[in-house]
């Protein structure tokens, strides 16, 4: 309810609710709860605040702050999409608790059958983006998102191939490598294929960065602290993949995840290097700590061989973009106009947030470099994600249709429906595209 619709709820509500409510002085503005008790002292009804906008935050809360129990909607709720109410409440029940339990179970919401058809997809999905992120490194490496994407093939009939360590040479994949070699786990490149050969092609490219020091343009302690997160593009590349073929969406389907850790040991990657990319670029390390787009640039590389119909990836790349938009709305790029007004009519209609900057291409010079083709970084502090954009861009030919994502994947704080630590950004948005693109 809000404010406009509270006289009417009241006139349904008997004299004791109306009495009680007047003497909690409740005004349903969003967030607010206002618990109706019954005869026998339990509860009868609850009146939730919401803002008709926001139909994700309405419920969102509600899991953790009711008592234990199994609640429904009634008949009178002022939002029509129950499918987005349901999917607030559900968003807002999640707990990570791999490594501790909660202190109570989160309170139930009964749905129709159809309503749980439509929203539990999405649900496991973005539980499994949050799960992933949130995993310390130490158990969520490499071969940790390898048995993801193994857990996705094996569910759908899928097949997987992988380059693991010095295979990443061989099968030239020369950056992935370079970020990854200082890690005493062996980085890979994992390719999951999946449909029909005659379907178009999809390929979802997702940074696979298990930790990321910064290699030896180290991080300060504090830029440190969460980036077991910075496989954030990833865990959202394997959970729209699975959506994609639960869906049975026809498409010929190819994931592919660079996953690597950006560790400091003897060998590794060096400020001033030059490395020669899949694509035949040279490339200078310029920042070490720029590494989220050397492992994409050779996966990029990889996916326009295969002449595909779009590529789209994921990726915590930029520190810029969150400057940009902040932590809860993702920075799209496209080399598309129309792919941006669709994707983001899509993100609009499920509640799921994004904003499309610009590829302008005068910024490619601050990525000169005297020696190479080009940098991975540059001297400038401005225009930081519109750079790291326009780097991916070069591995990308005019021909091809390609998003970039440039996510964030984590939750500083609370809020209702989105817990605080490792977040879905986008995903549901382009599950809606993808799936009216490919219908």
């Amino acid at each position: 309810m809000d404010v406009a619709s509270m006289p009417a709820t009241e006139q349904k509500l008997g004299a004791m609710h109306r009495q009680w409510l007047a003497s909690l002085g409740f005004r349903p503005t969003p967030g607010s709860v206002a618990v109706l008790p019954n005869n026998a002292g339990g509860i009868a009804r609850v009146l939730v605040g919401v803002d008709r906008k926001d139909p994700i935050a309405a419920l969102g809360a509600l899991p953790q702050r009711l008592p234990e129990g199994i609640y429904e909607l009634t008949e009178d709720t002022i939002v029509d999409d129950r499918d987005l109410l349901a999917l607030g409440w559900a968003l807002g029940a999640y707990r990570f608790e791999r490594y501790r339990k909660a202190a109570r179970p989160a309170a139930q919401l009964l749905v129709e059958p159809a309503t749980l058809r439509t929203v539990q997809p999405l649900v496991d999905a973005v539980y499994e983006v949050r799960d992933l992120v949130n995993t310390p490194t130490e158990d969520m490496g490499p071969a940790e998102l390898s048995a993801a994407v193994h857990a996705h093939a094996a569910e759908h009939k899928a097949k997987v191939r992988e380059w693991v360590g010095d295979e990443l040479l061989t099968g030239n994949f020369p950056t992935i490598h370079a970020v990854g070699r200082a890690s005493h786990r062996p980085s890979r490149l994992i390719e999951l294929t999946w449909g029909k050969n005659s379907n178009p092609k999809l390929v979802i490219v997702g940074k696979g960065v298990c930790f990321d020091t910064g290699g030896l343009d180290i991080k300060p302690s504090d830029g440190m602290r969460w980036m077991k997160k910075d496989m954030g593009g990833a865990a959202h590349a394997i959970a729209l993949a699975g959506l994609v073929m639960k869906a049975r969406l026809p498409v010929r389907l190819t994931l592919l995840v660079p996953a690597v850790e950006n560790a400091i040991a003897g060998n590794a990657m060096r400020p001033g290097e030059v490395i020669r990319t899949r694509a035949g670029h040279t490339v200078e390390v310029d920042n070490t700590d720029a590494e989220g787009r050397l492992v994409l640039c050779d996966a990029l590389a990889f996916a326009v061989e295969q002449s595909p119909d779009l590529i789209v990836d994921f990726a915590t790349l930029t520190g810029a973009a969150r400057v940009a938009l902040g932590p809860e709305i993702p920075a799209l790029f496209t080399n598309r106009d129309q792919l941006a007004d669709e994707v983001i009519g899509a993100a609009e209609s499920v509640d799921d947030p994004m904003w499309r900057l610009p590829l302008w291409r005068p910024y490619r010079r601050m990525l000169d470099s005297y020696i190479a083709d080009f940098a991975n970084g540059g001297p400038s502090r401005q225009a930081g994600a519109i750079t790291a954009a326009l780097y991916l861009e070069r591995f990308v030919p005019d021909s091809q249709n390609w998003m970039h994502l440039d996510t964030y994947a984590w939750n500083d704080g609370e809020r209702p429906g989105h817990p605080r630590g490792g977040e879905a950004q986008g995903l549901r948005a382009f599950f809606r595209f993808l799936a009216s693109r490919y219908s």
